[in-house]
This record gives structure tokens, C-alpha cells and sequence, in this order.
């Protein structure tokens, strides 16, 4: 019987290269404001924020996979916060505190799950069954949920959630908050879906050549459909963490974090035509991203700098995966010529 290769991280160019940037990055910011940024202050401070950024673009990536953007990422977690927002508010207004409290919030946990899943069996749908572009579909579909917020909500915020759930938003664990707990158990079950299940290499498959997949028998419009409802029950996670986190739910709370997951996709090795990620990758370039949030802070260079360096990371990264692909296809193009010529 044939020994199976393990995987050794270091000997992947990919992780080796994120790695490296991840490193420099935190080296960079450490020199810079070493009296603020290497405070244990800070990287507890690191810990509550990375968990929003961190499910998002879980949920990118699963859909970049199938060579899809799902734009309404940031809608669907807040219509899953508001939903459970409100359920749970219901606790606080009777005075329900203690067991009782946790009727209302298994509850809100529960109804936010099942937005969270019919928003991404919904844009699923219509992506496998409609000759519509996923990113036309899914910014469609964003404004749709967005609006459906608003009218919950009427554009105000809704607050007040028992104390009970909000304390898993606001404490540790063995020195970690609770929130980066269930991304990283939420990393390790997408690592495991994609590397070790047939769902992760039809996945894989239909993002390289959709066409292809069907005539190996691949069901491409079931796979889609899986690939787009995980994303919205990863979404729905990312709500239930910011309601915890901050005890408040409202329509268009960060919104520019659709951009920002496309970005440590991509930065994470994620290939954007489809059929390719690594999760390890997209680990370290959401660490990455994350100190140089934060060193930004630190240096005083948020708001609009920030949002200008976020956009020049990407048009980098995508130039660079443009370049290494050509790169590899004019190098396959010369072997093929060689083996040619080498023909009697």
C-alpha cells in the first residue's frame, strides 16, 4: 500500500511567501510603535476585531473557489444580526435573566443560522440556475437584504441583548476571546471540508472548469448552491459575533468589509478565476492585514489612507498572479515547442 504524501507548509511556496509578508509587516509596525504595538493590550484588542474580517472572508473565499464573488456577504450578516437582535431583545424587555434568558438567545442563534442559510440557498439558486454572473446577483441581492433590513429596523439600531450572550463577545478563554474561538474551530472545519471531503474537490473542480466537471459526472448546480449556502450560514456566524461583541444590530454596519474579504482572499492565496485556495494562506494574509490595521491606527493614517491602501494591495496582488500565470503558461508554451522539435 502506497504511503500518502503529507503536507509540509514549508516546502509551499505560497505559504512561505505569505508568511514572509506577514512577518515583515509585524516586524515593520513593532519598529515603528514599538511602546503601543507590542503591548498585550493591543493583541488583545487584535483578537476581538479579527473574527469579523476573518468569518467574511471564509465566505468569500468558499465562492471564489467556484470562480464567484459574493457581494452580499455584509448584508447577510447584518440581517442575521438584526434578526437575532430582536429575539433576543424580547428577554431584556420581560426582565428574563439567568436560564430563561438562554430560551431567547438559543432562539435568535437559531433564527440567525436559518437567514443566514435561506439568503445563501437564495443567491445559490439563482446563480446555478440562471445565466446571470454571480457578482450581478449577489449585488442585487445585497441591496435586497439590506432593504429588508432597514424595514426591520427602520433605520435605527437596535440594542439591548441579555448579558448572558453578550459576555461570549467581551471575555477570554485560556487568554483568547471567545469570538476568535469559533473562527479558528470554523477554519479548521473549512480546511477540513475542503481538503478531506468529495464536496471540497468538486468544489475545486467546477471552479477550474465548470464544463468539464459535468461531463465527470460533477452535479455543478448542486455544488454551487452548497458553496453559496455555506457562505451565508458563515455570514450568519460573523452577525451573531458582532451582536455579541458590540450589543447592537444595525442595516449598514461595516460595509466595506466585502472589499476588504476579496482582498485577504486573494492575498491568501486564493486564485480569483476560481478552482484554488489555500486556507493556511488566508490565515496569515488575515493576520497580516490585521497588524497593518491596526499599526495604521497606531500611526494615525486610518480613514481614507487606509481604504487607498487596501485598494493598492489588491491591484498589486491581482498583477502579480496575472504575471506568475502568464509566466507559467509562456513556460509550458516553450516545453511543448522543445518536445516538438525533439520529435523525429
Amino acid at each position: 500500500m502506497r504511503e500518502r504524501k503529507r503536507f509540509s507548509p514549508w516546502k509551499d511556496k505560497d505559504f512561505m511567501r505569505m508568511l514572509a509578508v506577514t512577518a515583515f509587516i509585524f516586524a515593520a509596525m513593532s519598529i515603528l510603535r514599538p511602546q503601543l504595538f507590542l503591548r498585550e493590550t493591543n493583541f488583545t484588542s487584535m483578537g476581538y476585531q479579527i473574527p469579523e474580517l476573518g468569518f467574511y472572508s471564509l465566505a468569500m473565499m468558499m465562492v471564489m473557489i467556484t470562480g464567484g464573488r459574493d457581494l452580499s456577504i455584509v448584508s447577510i450578516g447584518n440581517l442575521c444580526c438584526i434578526v437575532a437582535a430582536y429575539i433576543m431583545h424580547g428577554a431584556v424587555e420581560q426582565g428574563i435573566s439567568g436560564p430563561g434568558a438562554w430560551v431567547y438567545i438559543l432562539g435568535g442563534i437559531a433564527a440567525a443560522l436559518a437567514v443566514g442559510a435561506a439568503c445563501g440557498l437564495i443567491n445559490g439558486l439563482v446563480v446555478a440556475n440562471f445565466s446571470v454572473p454571480p457578482m450581478l446577483v449577489t449585488m442585487a441581492t445585497s441591496s435586497i437584504f439590506m432593504g429588508i433590513g432597514i424595514i426591520l429596523t427602520e433605520g435605527k439600531t437596535v440594542s439591548k441583548t441579555p448579558a448572558e450572550f453578550t459576555y461570549f463577545g467581551n471575555h477570554t478563554l485560556l487568554g483568547l476571546p471567545y469570538m476568535l474561538w469559533l473562527l479558528i474551530l470554523t477554519i479548521l472545519a473549512t480546511a477540513l471540508i475542503l481538503n478531506r471531503t468529495q464536496f471540497g474537490f468538486d468544489v475545486r473542480m467546477v471552479g477550474s472548469n465548470a464544463k468539464a466537471s459535468h461531463y465527470t459526472g460533477i452535479n455543478v448546480n448542486r455544488v454551487l448552491v452548497k458553496a453559496y449556502l455555506y457562505s451565508g450560514v458563515v455570514c450568519a456566524l460573523c452577525g451573531l459575533e458582532i451582536l455579541a461583541r458590540t450589543d447592537t444590530a444595525k442595516s449598514d454596519y461595516a460595509l466595506t468589509y466585502t472589499f476588504q474579504a476579496i482582498l485577504c482572499a486573494v492575498l491568501g492565496a486564493t486564485n480569483p478565476n476560481g478552482g484554488f485556495a489555500k486556507v493556511s494562506c488566508m490565515v496569515l494574509s488575515l493576520a497580516a492585514l490585521q497588524f497593518l490595521s491596526s499599526g495604521f491606527n497606531m500611526l494615525r493614517l486610518g480613514g481614507y489612507f487606509k481604504e487607498f491602501t487596501w485598494g493598492l494591495l489588491l491591484i498589486v496582488v491581482l498583477s502579480l498572479e496575472y504575471l506568475s500565470q502568464e509566466l507559467k503558461r509562456k513556460q509550458s508554451l516553450r516545453e511543448l515547442a522543445r518536445r516538438h522539435q525533439k520529435k523525429p
